[in-house]
């Protein structure tokens, strides 16, 4: 048995670049911050940022379109895909590793005071 799956909760750290793909099909992509703040040995307080390069398809991207935006702390459950790429340089391959999501959940409240809805993928997502 074998199960890719990740969960994470953080903050959007630019809106999300939203594309057509020749299909007619949305697809959104952005960065996830999630931030560990702990303590040391010595009893410093220190703090420590990833992020996360997160892919979105179809409806799901349509959603990340609409409601979005830098800042905004978001829950995505999905995989982990890797991608080869030629570098633009000519100077050889890059990899890419990302969270193609399946489910992502606005967390807090919006501006205007409304809860965002949560939303889904569905099972035709692009490989």
């Amino acid at each position: 048995m074998a199960i890719n799956k990740v969960i994470v909760i953080g903050n959007l750290g630019a809106n999300p670049d939203i594309r057509a793909l020749p299909s007619g099909q949305n697809v959104a992509n952005f960065s996830l911050a999630t931030t560990e703040r702990f303590t040391d040995r010595s009893g410093t307080k220190q703090q420590r940022t990833e992020w996360h390069r997160v892919v979105a398809f179809g409806p799901l991207a349509d959603t990340c379109q609409r409601f979005l935006s830098k800042g905004r702390q978001v829950y995505i459950e999905g995989r982990l895909t890797t991608r080869q790429y030629e570098a633009k340089d000519g100077s050889g391959k890059r990899y890419r590793t990302e969270i193609v999501a399946r489910q992502l959940r606005m967390l807090g409240n919006r501006a205007n005071g409304t809860a965002a809805p949560k939303a889904e993928a569905s099972d035709d997502i692009p490989f």
